[in-house]
């Protein structure tokens, strides 16, 4: 991607010298085993519309933490924008 041209036989060299194996003998984890190893950090976020009580309509930005199953509501807005979510 940044246009540096590198030969295979160095990146082997780097790859070995950081004591990591060749791909087929690489010790690999299962994607259950990554998503368990870094469940602190890892949230997922959505949003949902719900109707009011008046009718009018809301969407609320939720997220949940993996480590804890908890779910937080950020905020919730009648007219959602770029700047909003951000």
């Amino acid at each position: 991607m940044l246009g540096v041209k590198v030969a295979p036989s160095t990146v082997w060299k780097i790859l070995k010298d950081a004591g990591v194996d060749p791909a087929p003998d690489r010790s690999s984890s299962t994607w259950v085993d990554f998503l368990r190893s870094q469940a602190d950090a890892l949230w997922a976020c959505d949003f949902f519309e719900t109707v009011t009580l008046s009718g009018a309509r809301m969407y609320v930005l939720a997220v949940i933490e993996h480590s804890s199953r908890r779910i937080r509501v950020l905020d919730a807005t009648a007219h959602p924008t770029t700047s909003w979510v951000a």
